[in-house]
């Protein structure tokens, strides 16, 4: 019975449901920069540069069967070993442009931060101590 106490204070810590939430966030987060980058940037990078497809960049490193066409697609149905190096620069394309991306997200978050003004405080002095108020006392009375 203590172990279920134990394990249920665990699952209901602030930082168990916070990393929850995060995860949550985080997939719906990525299919959002999948979206910007696929469907925004990359078109945008396409019709610039010109049609940049790394996907068709591969090496065989197998017998290919007779019929089979040399796409990547193709030969990993085909079982064919293949040394996909497109698909990698393509992932780190997107990696590099999703970091840009909350880099400024980031950069923005934190210059709206320093822009919102510090709520002003209206402090009183403190009062001095006592034995400082004694001081003066004995200050003045000698003055005279």
């Amino acid at each position: 019975m203590g172990m279920i106490q134990e394990f249920k204070e665990f699952a209901v810590k602030g930082n168990v449901i916070d990393l929850a939430v995060g995860v949550i966030i985080g997939g719906a987060f990525g299919k959002i920069v999948d979206s910007i980058v696929g469907d925004l940037i990359m078109p945008l990078v396409g019709a610039a540069f010109g049609k940049l497809d790394f996907s068709s960049l591969f090496w065989i490193l197998g017998n290919v069967p007779p019929g089979t066409a040399t796409t990547l697609d193709a030969l990993k149905k085909a079982g064919v070993p293949v040394f996909a190096y497109g698909s990698f620069i393509t992932v780190a394309v997107n990696f590099i442009i999703l970091a840009f991306i909350i880099f400024l997200m980031v950069k923005q978050i934190n210059r709206l931060k320093r822009e919102a003004p510090a709520p002003q405080v209206d402090v009183a002095p403190a009062a001095p101590p006592e034995d400082v108020l004694l001081l003066r006392e004995i200050r003045d009375s000698l003055k005279k």
